[in-house]
């Protein structure tokens, strides 16, 4: 559980008022001079906010090098990448949020396969995108390198048929 957070109201929180950028209602950590102190997995600090275009589909890749997580047997730190694709309907994550969300992780035991379906259930119950993929590239462990692969499309999003296709793809 984070012990603080900046959110409207709070210190060092930007203060909403008619000039604010469009597009920036109920993002309280982007802009936010205080940081928080996070110190466990927490899927409330991930934010979203309005896709403009909604018309077209758009395919949004997020690069994470910099992914931690814990072995949950051995407490050994394991080290990755995450690459975090989605084709946005309504919703768009706010890329500070991600990154502290992420961060949650980093004290947090769980196998890789774990951390890859985690991170695209929680992005999909917030954004509940037309498609989303999580890739984790892990670093070797014991002299194996682990590359789970989640991938789901909303029913009716006609990217129902890439599924499978995109399971079946070697990184």
């Amino acid at each position: 559980m984070r012990k603080s957070r900046v959110g409207a109201g709070s210190p060092g929180a930007a203060a909403p008022s008619a000039s604010a950028p469009r597009g920036r209602e109920g993002l309280t950590l982007l802009g936010a001079s205080a940081r928080p102190v996070i110190e466990g997995y927490d899927p409330a600090l991930l934010e979203k906010f309005s896709n403009r275009h909604e018309d077209l589909d758009t395919m949004v890749t997020l690069r994470c090098p910099e992914f931690t997580t814990l072995c949950p047997i051995t407490g050994q730190p394991d080290f990755g990448e995450l690459v975090i694709r989605y084709v946005p309907d309504k919703w768009l994550v706010e890329s500070k949020s991600l990154k502290l969300y992420l961060f949650s992780f980093r004290n947090r035991g769980d196998f890789h396969e774990d951390v890859c379906n985690i991170v695209l259930k929680d992005l999909r119950a917030l954004l509940a995108p037309k498609f989303i993929e999580v890739l984790g590239l892990f670093r070797p462990r014991g002299g194996i390198a682990i590359h789970p692969r989640v991938v789901w499309a909303a029913p009716g999003s006609g990217w129902e048929s890439e599924v499978r296709p995109r399971l079946l793809v070697s990184d």
